[in-house]
């Protein structure tokens, strides 16, 4: 008995691993779900939340009057060499919808109740929850957010082809992209997307992404696409690991190749050492 049992769990390992990946259903094996397996790579320029768009004020982010003078102090302090508000530069994650820019490529799970995104930079983590339930009242703000979502059955033929998502409760410091194109500071970002792939070519991923903040004067939308990889190499992506940005109170310094703490910028003032032993001249 247990070695017909040994031989029935080689004999399902083997067909699992015999599947191609493109042919890869739902853990939940009810083949209503849209064949989102493999590994999904951004279209477009790096570093940019619209990539149809030019960077920084090429954007044409709607932003409030307020909101706009913040974003030019951003870009006024990296012209002098500082980061502005990237939050990202001491590996802090992008958070949402930061995230989806995908500086690395992602991966999606779909099971009955919960569908994944695993993203390989910064190791971030989606949980998109499908099974019905309200957003949490008492859930601790985190930098991708409470996502609920549901699958949609648009054209009537009995299979799922899109999924709605609506994520909240997201954690500051956040932007929307490198150059410090700001969110608003109360946390109250609200992230509206649909997942599609395309009819014509199933190996290219749609996330149409609505934002709706307190820094915008409207809701602004963006079109991101992403192409799958038919031979993944996956990588890990470990922020921490050399990086030589150092935040102390609302200064950024770097680690020189002396090991030796140094200004980010030009006339940027020492850090506060009165807890060390002054140093004797």
């Amino acid at each position: 008995m247990l070695i017909r049992s040994m031989i029935g769990s080689i004999a399902l390992a083997a067909t699992l691993i015999a599947r191609p990946a493109a042919a890869q259903q739902p853990l939940d094996g009810s083949g209503k779900y849209p064949d989102m397996a493999g590994q999904w790579m951004r279209v477009g320029p790096l570093g940019v939340y619209d990539s149809t768009k030019p960077p920084a004020r090429g954007q044409q982010a709607p932003l409030t009057p307020e909101y706009q003078a913040k974003f030019e102090a951003n870009l006024a302090d990296v012209a002098q060499g500082g980061s502005g508000d990237d939050p990202v530069h001491t590996c802090i994650p992008e958070g949402m919808p930061r995230a989806m820019n995908l500086v690395l490529p992602m991966e999606v799970v779909i099971t009955r109740d919960t569908t994944y995104i695993l993203m390989e930079y910064l190791s971030m983590l989606r949980r998109i929850y499908t099974d019905g339930r309200p957003f949490p009242t008492d859930e601790d703000p985190s930098w991708m957010g409470y996502s609920i979502g549901k699958w949609i059955d648009e054209d009537g033929d009995g299979r799922y082809d899109v999924l709605e998502v609506e994520t909240r409760n997201l954690k500051n410091p956040r932007t929307f992209d490198p150059s410090g194109l700001p969110v608003h500071q109360d946390g109250e970002t609200i992230v509206k997307e649909r997942f599609y792939l395309d009819k014509a070519n199933p190996d290219i991923l749609y996330d149409q992404i609505t934002t709706i903040d307190h820094a915008l004067t409207r809701p602004w939308t963006v079109l991101k696409t992403m192409r799958r990889e038919k031979k993944p190499i996956w990588v890990e992506s470990i922020c921490s690991e050399g990086n030589v940005h150092v935040t102390i109170g609302a200064e950024q310094y770097m680690i020189g190749g002396d090991g030796l703490l140094m200004p980010f910028r030009k006339g940027q003032p020492a850090p506060d050492l009165r807890h060390f032993n002054e140093v004797k001249k």
